[in-house]
């Protein structure tokens, strides 16, 4: 029995046919079945692979999360812009940020 995520879930829907549907019961790839009988379910490895993939990508991209929300609106940013420059505006608000929150080395 193969548990389902979020990134599983997320995996099916790639691998699914546009507009083909899935549903399953109770998260058990083993109770996954497609709607569209024409199409061939992909093996449970080839979704957890899928998945795989995508929760590295979103690890990856945790700082990127983070940044976001660190930042004040776009508003509060722009009237900094006005009455400062964007000079003033990178090293005050910009750099400050994306030193807490670095981006990961590839």
């Amino acid at each position: 029995m193969s548990k389902v995520n979020f990134f599983n879930a997320q995996a099916l829907d790639i691998l699914a046919p546009e507009g083909s549907k899935w549903i399953m019961a109770e998260d058990d790839l083993d109770q996954l079945n497609w709607q569209d009988d024409s199409f061939v379910r992909p093996a449970d490895d080839v979704v957890l692979a899928k998945a795989v993939e995508l929760e590295t990508e979103w690890n990856n991209k945790k700082y990127a999360r983070s940044r976001a929300a660190e930042y004040p609106d776009w508003g509060t940013q722009f009237d900094y812009i006005y009455h400062n420059g964007i000079e003033k505006w990178k090293t005050d608000i910009v750099d400050p940020v994306k030193a807490k929150y670095p981006k990961p080395s590839t």
